[in-house]
């Protein structure tokens, strides 16, 4: 089971990594797929949050491995509808950014809650990202595809935090998870200020 995971995440990082080096402004998106696709690649927030998600789904293991990523990508499809349907999301940056210091502390601490509660946590900053992707789709996209693309993206995202934990409980290292954790936390703080 653990060989598959590590399989399915250094399939999804090797995924991303065209999609990463097109993630620059002004690069022409051919599809309203592609357009969604690249939307949460284009952002350091976006790109911490994602991956902070599967790598605490991985360190908790068990129903929480799918119930947290679940919830993310679901409740980001909310948020997303929510922007385009014109229903205004409060504090839309504030809550991107809050997301990323809060799954690093999260990694930090080693959190541990059950699986509904955690599912909870990351459906309720899924919301601000969701919003984030709705707001900014472009005026002629295809509302489905555009949705499907950056869902996509955003579970191709968190297999590669579920990967990464893969290999960090392969070789019983938590503290990387910790570390790890510290660094995004750290990331989100300056992400804060600028």
């Amino acid at each position: 089971m653990r060989l598959h995971t590590l399989k399915m995440g250094l399939v999804a990082l090797f995924a991303t990594i065209p999609a990463l080096a097109l993630a620059h402004p002004g690069h022409e998106h051919t599809t309203s797929f592609m357009s969604g696709f690249m939307h949460p690649m284009g952002g350091l927030d976006h790109l911490l949050a994602m991956l902070a998600i599967g790598l605490w789904a991985a360190s908790l293991g068990g129903r929480a491995l799918w119930a947290i990523p679940t919830a993310f990508v679901g409740t980001m499809l909310v948020g997303g509808g929510l922007a385009v349907a014109g229903v205004q999301v409060p504090f839309i940056e504030q809550g991107i950014v809050l997301s990323v210091i809060l799954m690093g502390a999260l990694l930090v601490g080693a959190a541990r809650f059950p699986v509904a509660i955690c599912a909870g946590i990351a459906g309720l900053f899924a919301v601000f990202h969701g919003a984030a992707h709705g707001l900014e789709m472009p005026l002629n996209a295809n509302g489905a595809e555009y949705a499907l693309g950056f869902a996509v993206a955003t579970a191709l995202l968190h297999l590669v935090g579920i990967g990464f934990g893969a290999v960090i409980a392969r070789f019983q290292a938590p503290i990387i998870t910790r570390v790890t954790g510290s660094l995004i936390a750290i990331a989100g703080l300056f992400l804060a200020l600028i």
